[in-house]
């Protein structure tokens, strides 16, 4: 479909890439993966020719069609409805449209057989196009990411830049190219949305490549990986956490070789120095010196991880609430946001509050944090709260002037300026990048620094409103790390699931117009939700008379009561089998795992494909043995409950 051959790609005299190559398969779905900086960005706007290769060349198909969304559409603006918008996607479909119209026209004041013949042929490429049902689709896609009913029909100017850009991604789907490309697509997308945007590319026809932060998103949606990294792209065949475990071998293997080389060179140097003015050695010499010349060099390993080693600490504990909420009511205008909520923080409470935009999250925290009053009822502080807020609109108060290093003395924590560039080093500020301005930074880097300086206050209780934008993987890893390490109470709005279910502990979420709570992880807190819309599903289904279902129960305790004991013998003796084959795929994954540990290995290329692949291959298996023993496991419960 797409062909990227030896590119090669410069900004001034830094190679962004050099000699790449990477090809596009028809429904590949690529995670296109890499620290910000190293040209993931780049690489689209290549491909859709926005920037002209320095060397190389990028080749697609006759029939490949490219949509690209990219974060340069957040300023696009027009008058038309929303829908309109969505819908420009159907340009050709619509001149038919306007074709059929114009025929109809002529048909009125000079009926003839040519013309009926045209306006038949015009009408079924129309049909053939889905001209009748284009509305719906559309109504479908933007009622997906998050529009209601009611907005449709609102001009594109009156929304965010966020919300245009839902519009602009909602017309790239409707368009269907062969090739979508989508850069940062969940960056303006609540939870719901998210979601929906997952289903809709596993189930798109085409080929996709996608950058994005968000981990979960890329595991649901990619089936390769490309990396971005030195100038090159190197592909994973495997989703984001594939890509992990695979890049760790190959980074072993890599700095290994790297070391070997290393190693070789530096004898062959002392060689050099020993015998370079002995005339009996010249020739050896020199044939040393060309070896060197020719050497194809490789590359250490570069570390892409930040780690946290430093005490988030604050002088005063608090007291056992940290908030409470009492008949809580918030409206704006005709709008309600809340309606008589009442809900307490506690002290080691770690709370992500979740759902979709426009139902109050921000407007919680900031209730919350005294900073808006509600329309009635009270928010109250706890004994000894030391409050720290991060919001996006705190990337505007940093001093543009400052460097990196004296915005963070600014934040009055007393502490040195040793500890402080420990702090910016794990925010992955290092060497000279300290004493750059705030003013050069990009968003990601205002990002870092401002929650930087959120954690390092001597607050106790934190609020943090989506700290995750605008930040990469490695970073997002980094604030992780933080919050696990963090001694205070807090509490995060986020649509980013990996990251909520590794910093929760308790869930709050937004219905009827109150905040409720549910006391566990992000995972578990799905599991609940979906059983309890799986059993409210099951309770709108149209319901048999209560005489055929006793009828029914009945019979099948008198009748069948013979029948149930053999199916249950015979799903027992598949649940038995079934244990033997989870032992056997278990045996064999710690097998090779005990290969791929083994030093010999790592220069064998050939057998570490192979091991990665039957690694890969025992774990599916493993998997799906496991649901099905607990199907069956269920299924035999569910038996015994009926013949008890």
């Amino acid at each position: 479909m797409l062909s990227i051959n030896n590119i090669s790609f410069y900004i001034g005299s830094r190679a962004i890439y050099k000699d790449a190559s990477l090809h596009i398969k028809p429904k590949d779905k690529l995670g296109l993966v890499g620290r910000n900086g190293t040209g993931k960005s780049t690489l689209l706007k290549l491909i859709v020719g926005e920037y002209q290769l320095d060397e190389g060349i990028i080749s697609k198909s006759k029939d490949c069609s490219i949509g690209f969304l990219n974060q340069d559409l957040l300023s696009f603006k027009s008058q038309e409805s929303i829908l309109k918008v969505a819908m420009e996607a159907f340009k050709d479909t619509f001149d038919l449209q306007k074709q059929i119209d114009k025929v109809l026209a002529e048909m009125e004041s000079n009926y003839s057989d040519q013309l009926v013949d045209k306006l038949s042929k015009l009408q079924e490429r129309f049909e053939e196009q889905g001209g009748y049902s284009l509305q719906a689709k559309a109504e479908e896609i933007l009622e997906g990411i998050g529009f209601s009913t009611f907005e449709l029909n609102m001009p594109l100017e009156n929304f965010s830049g966020g919300w245009r850009m839902r519009v602009m991604l909602a017309k790239l789907l409707l368009e269907k190219p062969s090739l979508l490309l989508l850069d940062e697509p969940t960056n303006h997308l609540d939870l719901p949305s998210i979601e929906w945007l997952e289903n809709y590319i596993k189930n798109y026809e085409g080929a996709v490549v996608v950058i994005s932060h968000d981990q979960a998103f890329l595991n649901n949606v990619t089936n390769k990986t490309v990396e971005v990294a030195q100038g090159k792209l190197n592909l994973f065949s495997g989703n984001y956490d594939f890509y992990i475990q695979e890049r760790e071998i190959r980074r072993e293997v890599q700095q290994n070789a790297f070391e070997n080389q290393q190693s070789k060179i530096k004898q062959t140097e002392k060689f050099i120095e020993k015998f370079r003015a002995k005339a009996t050695k010249a020739r050896q010499v020199q044939s040393k010196i060309k070896g060197l010349e020719k050497m194809d060099m490789i590359e250490e390993v570069e570390s892409d991880q930040g780690s946290v080693s430093f005490d988030f600490s604050f002088n005063q504990e608090s007291g056992r609430y940290i908030s409470t909420l009492k008949d809580l009511s918030k409206r704006y205008g005709e709008k309600l946001i809340f309606e008589s909520t009442d809900e307490i923080i506690e002290k080691g409470d770690k709370i992500a509050l979740i759902g979709a935009n426009g139902k109050g999250k921000s407007t919680l925290l900031r209730m919350i944090a005294k900073t808006e009053d509600p329309d009635s009822g009270t928010s109250e502080l706890g004994y000894n709260v030391n409050l720290g807020f991060y919001a996006q609109h705190q990337l505007e108060s940093l001093s543009l002037e400052n460097e990196i290093l004296d915005e963070l003395k600014q934040a009055g924590t007393g502490k040195t300026e040793q500890e402080l560039r420990g702090v910016l080093g794990c925010f992955l500020f290092t060497g000279d990048d300290i004493y750059k301005k705030i003013k050069i930074l990009s968003g990601g880097e205002k990002s870092r620094v401002a929650l930087a300086k959120t954690l390092i206050g001597e607050a106790n209780f934190l609020m943090l409103d989506e700290p995750t934008n605008h930040l990469d993987i490695q970073s997002i890893n980094v604030l992780i790390q933080a919050l696990q390490q963090y001694k205070g109470s807090y509490i995060v709005i986020s649509h980013n699931r990996d990251f909520i279910e590794q910093v929760a502990n308790k869930i709050w979420y937004i219905e009827d117009h109150k905040v409720k709570s549910y006391p566990g992880t992000f995972h578990e807190y799905q599991y609940w939700r979906n059983k309890k819309l799986e059993e409210e599903k099951s309770d709108l289904a149209p319901s048999e008379p209560k005489e055929k279902k006793s009828s029914e129960k009945n019979n099948y305790k008198n009748s069948n009561k013979n029948a149930s004991k053999n199916a249950l013998r015979k799903l027992q003796r598949e649940l038995e089998a079934i244990e033997e084959e989870i032992h056997s795929t278990e045996e064999k994954i710690e097998s090779i795992e005990n290969d791929l540990g083994d030093p010999s290995i790592y220069d064998n290329s050939e057998k570490i494909a192979t091991l990665n692949e039957d690694y890969t291959n025992e774990k599916n298996k493993l998997d799906k043995l496991n649901d099905q023993w607990e199907n069956i496991a269920l299924e035999i419960e569910s038996i015994e409950q009926d013949i008890d």
